[in-house]
């Protein structure tokens, strides 16, 4: 708990720095008061709304493989696509995906690179709200961007709304984003939320707590809503329904491989142009070096925090233990001789090279057995098990090493779709024959059941 108290400062005074960064108001903070701040650039007719959310922790891609989207420093491109003055950037929470201390130290990262990003607004969700307040971070995120919360959380001092005015093809835009929970919030409540108290011409966003066709149905008949904004369908951003429809409803992205992107184009006398599409965070965007080097930041967090060292570790069946890749040279010399050329038998070293070598999530996929006694605990204690050995696709060898492989190895054993996941391994899924072939390395043609 002593280390936990000393990151959650550290980080904290990072919040409070980034008001520094853009000399005073880190960038995103609208300062907004009544109806809202005005923007000084008067240019262009399109206003452009950047729509994240369910981040889950998903900081950066895994990288090891490739053709990966998403990742936090190569955000800032897409955003940075848009003027500034004619822009605006929120997210609709879920930074991480549950409450452990992986969780709390990716919390914090989140909340600086949404600072560093220039976000403008972020609508928190319950789970949000919980883990700032226990970090006691909840009113240093206000000073960073501004901060929203449904009804419940509404009550212990965050507001629903967020209001801020442009200028858009020379006429004033007040852009309102509210946030709405059908099970707390009757629909005739919406008049307030989104109360004509500005001059100018009005956009309404509403954010959903749940998506409910008979409620969007219902919102759709107040006519006080221009986009309704629903929780993630998919990794994908998309419309829901008819884009021609009013509200026009759009569903956010997940694990930040896209980001949404709403335009308002003015038109005539009082009609607004709306459109959307998801623009995707592909490796060829360049990386912001800020946050880069946040990423290194939190690399450095886990590895002070021995999160490898406190992972939770199951007693294998049996008595069986893992031996390591060389114990099973003895009787399959060619086999060893053989996987010691393949990528496996390096895997730990693409860690290295990243620095991902202490954080438990990456490290899982790379070495043998971690998650059991007698499996991988670190490089300085259990160096024998470090890279994708032989135990990881036949089982621990401790038996039938003993019994000169009388003993058939058993499970726990891995297949291969355990670590290559959409989100690891990106281009696996529809080749898993050249990715096979790869790996090769008994002698063919290979008798049925010799794999395992």
């Amino acid at each position: 708990m002593m280390r936990l108290a000393i990151w959650t400062c550290a980080l904290t005074v990072g919040v409070w720095c980034l008001l520094s960064i853009s000399g005073g108001c880190p960038v995103g903070q609208s300062g907004i008061s009544a109806c809202g701040k005005s923007e000084a650039d008067d240019s262009g007719d399109v206003l452009t709304v950047f729509i994240t959310g369910n981040e889950l922790g998903a900081l950066k891609p895994c990288g090891c493989s490739g053709g990966q989207l998403g990742g936090l420093d190569r955000r800032a491109e897409v955003l940075n696509s848009a003027a500034g003055s004619k822009r605006l950037i929120l997210d609709t929470g879920e930074f991480v995906e549950g409450e452990g201390e992986q969780d709390l130290i990716k919390f914090n990262i989140v909340i600086q690179a949404f600072g560093l990003l220039g976000y403008d607004l972020v609508s928190l969700s319950e789970r949000d709200v919980e883990i700032a307040k226990s970090l006691d971070l909840l009113e240093g995120m206000g000073s960073v961007f501004d901060v929203i919360g449904f009804q419940g959380e509404g009550e212990a001092g965050l507001p629903t709304k967020f209001t801020k005015r442009f200028s858009l093809g020379g006429k004033e835009i007040v852009v309102t984003v509210g946030t709405f929970g059908a099970e707390t919030q009757p629909i005739e409540r919406l008049g307030e939320l989104f109360a004509d108290g500005c001059e100018g011409q009005t956009v309404n966003i509403l954010i959903l707590k749940r998506r409910d066709d008979a409620v969007i149905g219902s919102i759709a008949k107040t006519g006080l809503v221009d986009c309704l904004i629903c929780p993630a369908e998919s990794d994908e951003p998309g419309i829901i329904g008819e884009a021609s429809a009013r509200p026009l409803v759009v569903s956010v992205g997940r694990l930040g491989k896209y980001v949404g992107r709403l335009q308002i184009k003015a038109g005539g006398a009082k009609e607004l142009a709306y459109s959307f599409s998801s623009v995707p965070v592909t490796e060829e965007l360049a990386q912001e070096e800020s946050l880069v080097e946040l990423y290194r930041t939190y690399q450095q967090f886990v590895k002070e925090d021995n999160l490898l060292e406190k992972q939770a570790r199951f007693v294998l069946p049996n008595g069986l233990e893992y031996t390591g890749s060389k114990s099973c040279k003895l009787c399959h010399e060619y086999e060893y001789e053989k996987w010691s050329g393949k990528a496996h038998a390096d895997a730990y070293a693409i860690l290295e090279r990243v620095g991902s070598q202490y954080d438990p999530e990456c490290v899982v996929c790379h070495v043998v057995g971690m998650g059991y006694v007698s499996g991988f605990v670190s490089e300085d204690e259990t160096d024998h098990l470090k890279n994708v050995g032989c135990e990881n696709c036949h089982g621990p060898g401790s038996e039938h090493n003993m019994t000169l492989g009388k003993a058939q190895t058993t499970e726990p054993w891995s297949e291969c779709t355990d670590c290559h996941t959409p989100e690891h391994s990106a281009e696996y899924e529809g080749n898993e024959g050249l990715y096979l072939d790869k790996i090769v390395h008994w002698r063919e043609p290979n008798a049925v059941g010799d794999v395992k």
